[in-house]
């Protein structure tokens, strides 16, 4: 009896289809657990960041009036400015003042007697040019002895010691003319010459006896009365951070103010930073029941109490001394019914003019709001303030939550290794039955038959 062949037949199973199914529907609500907590984690971090930043906004913000820098613009009026004008520093203190210029400085100017031509020969010897106990001498030969050459020699001196020449040529013929090149009395130069065939002594002058075309002299002033003198024009000493420069002799006065625009600029800085600030604080705690919408930080018990004490300070109210403002509300700044400020720059102006030093004490003084905001703020923003430290454990809940993340694929992964044995030794048991049962269904077939 022939048999028919044994054709080995295959079970139905798809492992992998059956696998992947029983580890997504195993590890769903533990990713999505997952996936939340980072989200989660997320936000909070944006939102610290968000609430730091504004905080640090309002830290720059405030810089001017924190270091006072607001009240040391100083501005100045003069009044004739054909007379002199004026500059003042940052150390200027306001103040009146009148000042009287009687003499301005001036730099020696000296004309030699005239010779015959520019190119003519002057003489020979040792030329020597002093101004106080800076001096240089020129041996002049017998060429190269010409008014060009020597003016070209003093010009050219490496030793020279502030004096420059030039040839001026009239009808008489050319004139050697030297210029100290610094005013002031203490610059008068003297030119003497010796030795040679004295023709150089046509050259020489001796400001205690000649008349120069210009004399060297020293500025003279008075300040409020008070006599003073300068070698320049330029007076940077007289008065404390300011610089006068004088023009011409008379009378003008000079008045230093604090330049108001720079406190007013200042304070508008302060009041725009503050509303981003609580605007920030607002959208992060907020609760809209409308739209089903919660803020970040709603809630959060340390962001509350830092606008809380970020608003008490600006509101709060100190004794008023000599007159001056007790608080900012007295200065134009105040607070609307949404929480914001506003600035009325007129208030600030009319106490900046009547109480200019109580003014930048309330503001600016050791103990004024500037600088206790500052320091409330450096310490929550610090490396060890409380928002840093927030941000470094929600920084650290962020590693931890991707290790969790980690760890649990390392699970899933064993899981499905766990998951594809077993199916696979199940598939491979079940192509072993059907093999079986179709050999039987053979042995049988054949025997019917076989029978028949």
């Amino acid at each position: 009896m022939a048999t028919n062949p044994i054709t080995l037949g295959s079970s139905s199973i798809d492992v992998a289809s059956i696998v992947s199914n029983l580890v997504a529907n195993k590890r769903a609500a533990k990713d999505k657990q997952l996936s939340d907590a980072s989200t989660a984690n997320t936000t909070q971090i944006s939102a610290v960041g968000n609430f730091t930043s504004s905080l640090t906004s309002l830290q720059s913000a405030i810089k001017a009036l924190t270091n006072g820098s607001a009240f040391t613009t100083q501005k100045t009026s003069v009044g004739d400015n054909t007379i002199l004008t004026a500059s003042a520093d940052s150390t200027a203190v306001p103040g009146n003042y009148n000042i009287v210029v009687s003499k301005l400085a001036a730099a020696q100017k000296t004309t030699s007697t005239a010779i015959a031509s520019s190119t003519a020969a002057v003489g020979t010897g040792t030329l020597t040019i002093a101004i106080g106990d800076k001096s240089m001498s020129l041996d002049i030969g017998t060429t190269g002895n010409s008014l060009q050459d020597i003016r070209d020699k003093i010009n050219k001196a490496s030793d020279n010691p502030g004096v420059t020449a030039s040839i001026v040529t009239g009808k008489d013929g050319a004139h050697l003319v030297l210029s100290s090149s610094t005013t002031g009395a203490a610059n008068a130069f003297s030119v003497s010459a010796s030795g040679g065939d004295g023709g150089l002594s046509t050259l020489a002058f001796d400001p205690a006896t000649g008349t120069p075309t210009t004399k060297a002299q020293d500025a003279e002033f008075s300040i409020d009365g008070t006599d003073a003198t300068s070698a320049t024009n330029t007076v940077a000493d007289a008065i404390d951070g300011v610089t006068l420069s004088l023009v011409k002799e008379g009378s003008s006065s000079v008045s230093i103010t604090t330049d108001t625009s720079a406190v007013t600029a200042a304070m508008q800085s302060l009041v725009t930073a503050y509303n981003s600030f609580v605007s920030t604080y607002q959208t992060l705690t907020k609760y809209d029941s409308t739209n089903n919408q919660v803020g970040a930080l709603i809630g959060d018990a340390t962001v509350m109490s830092i606008k809380s004490q970020v608003s008490s300070l600006l509101g709060s109210q100190v004794p008023a001394a000599n007159g001056g403002p007790s608080s900012l509300s007295n200065l134009g700044v105040s607070f609307q019914v949404d929480g914001t400020l506003a600035f009325d720059s007129t208030k600030l102006t009319k106490f900046m003019a009547s109480n200019p030093k109580e003014t930048q004490n309330l503001l600016s003084g050791d103990n004024g709001i500037a600088p206790k905001l500052d320091k409330l703020i450096t310490g929550w923003t610090s490396s060890s303030g409380i928002l840093t430290q927030r941000t470094n454990n929600l920084n650290q809940k962020t590693k931890d939550i991707a290790q969790q993340q980690s760890d649990y694929d390392v699970q899933m992964q064993d899981y499905t290794k766990r998951l594809t044995t077993q199916y696979t030794a199940l598939d491979t048991m079940m192509t072993k039955l059907s093999s079986t049962s179709s050999y039987l269904q053979q042995q049988f077939d054949s025997l019917n038959n076989s029978n028949k």
